[in-house]
Parts: C-alpha cells; structure tokens; sequence
C-alpha cells in the first residue's frame, strides 16, 4: 500500500476530513489507494497558525509515527492562479495547506480512520508499507 508522511496536525486534519488537499512543491502520477502517516516529529504549542488548526480536530491525541488513515488519492492539480481564486472560496481548506503559484495540490477522498493505528518509520516522497491484512487472510485461507 502507499504512504504518505505529513506532520501534525495536518494528518489529523485529513483523517478528520478537514483538510481535503494536502498540497505539495512536487507532482504525482500515483492514483489509487493511500495510508496518512503522521510523522513523528512533534507540533510547536508556540505556533500561533499550528494551535488554530488544532482547534478544528475533535481528537487531539497525535498518534506521531503512526499510519492513522488510509483514503484515495484522486487527483493531482497545478495551482494556478484559477486555482488559487477557488481556494480562496474555502477559508478552513486554505489555512490548511501552502498554496500558491507553481505548487500541487494532491485531492484525496474516502479518507477513513484506521481502527488501531498502525506504528512504522516514516519516509520522504510516497513509500510503500505491505498490507498485513491480506497476509492474515491467506494464512487462513491455506488452513
């Protein structure tokens, strides 16, 4: 399955379905199914802009270096300036995200919670974590 590592409180932003678009300085080819992983790097409680996101999430307990959701991703956009005017229209979406000229904004949808959090290193760009899942459905099936 492929991941994707965002620091706090963004992964529980989009975990919470707050936050629809993580935005990117780089593009994806990738379509398909997606873990959140929440880095493991700590939020700064001195961060003014950091604290009003956290005020949007109802669950405040980061699970840092964990996989927390899994969602599709559907659609990478260039922001242009036609972009840019439409996310201005969504003031949470925009607080949300870095988006300006020049940048991508990666659209995810379906996003559900994991049941337990599933707790691995992170890494850089889109990474691969194997499905356990379907390694426990083939044990059983083979007995």
């Amino acid at each position: 399955m492929k991941v994707i590592s965002l620091l706090e409180p963004f992964a529980s932003l989009i975990k919470e379905d707050v936050k629809r678009i993580e935005t990117r300085s780089w593009k994806t080819k990738y379509r398909g199914e997606i873990y959140i992983h929440a880095s493991k790097k700590s939020i700064s409680k001195k961060d003014e802009v950091i604290n009003k996101l956290v005020d949007y999430l109802e669950d405040k307990d980061f699970k840092y270096g964990a996989i927390i959701a899994k969602g599709k991703l559907v659609d990478c956009i260039y922001m242009d300036e036609a972009f840019l005017l439409i996310i201005d229209k969504n003031k949470i979406e925009k607080e949300c995200g870095h988006y300006e000229v020049g940048r991508y904004a990666w659209v995810l949808e379906d996003v559900e919670v994991l049941d337990e959090p599933i707790y691995v290193n992170g890494q850089l760009g889109i990474w691969n974590y194997p499905i356990i899942e379907d390694e426990r459905e083939q044990i059983s099936f083979e007995l």
